[in-house]
């Protein structure tokens, strides 16, 4: 077998393997959301403002202010949750408030609480409700920059 052909064999096996490899990952890199992306619905965030009044409000404020001992819900509530998902957030919700009834709150109502909490930190509105897929929602406390479109050569 010739070195050149031998070569270009590698090269193909090379790019096939890159190709097989990173795709899946490249795949799932564009399927992460962010919430920037309008990951909740006005709707839910509703109905959400009525269960943080019921739930939330005696600890945090009426207008997620705090009170001294429970942290504010808005403002520098928000780089405490940078780099982490949706739902990081949600559990902590979930299983740790209401503070005198921890782990209490359906699910439902934990995930509509969160978009109202998203709403009030001026995060966008979207056309679907905040469900199961919350892992895949980073919180990005800035908005992110848009990706540099591709350069692929076409033949």
């Amino acid at each position: 077998m010739s070195q050149k052909l031998m070569r270009t064999g590698l090269a193909f096996l090379a790019a096939t393997a890159f190709g097989v490899t990173f795709m899946p990952l490249q795949t799932h890199a564009q399927a992460r959301q962010s919430v920037w992306d309008g990951v909740y619905t006005d709707a839910q965030a509703d109905r959400g403002k009525g269960q943080y009044g019921q739930h939330c409000a005696v600890c945090h404020g009426t207008a997620l202010e705090g009170n001294g001992e429970s942290p504010p819900l808005t403002g520098e509530f928000i780089p405490d949750w940078a780099g982490t998902t949706l739902a990081d957030l949600y559990d902590k919700i979930e299983t740790t408030m209401p503070l005198n009834a921890p782990g209490t709150l359906r699910p439902a109502i934990a995930a509509d609480i969160l978009a109202y909490l998203l709403k009030e930190n001026n995060f966008p509105v979207g056309q679907e409700e905040l469900d199961a897929t919350l892992g895949a929602i980073s919180f990005d406390v800035t908005k992110p920059k848009p990706a540099a479109p591709s350069r692929e050569r076409t033949r």
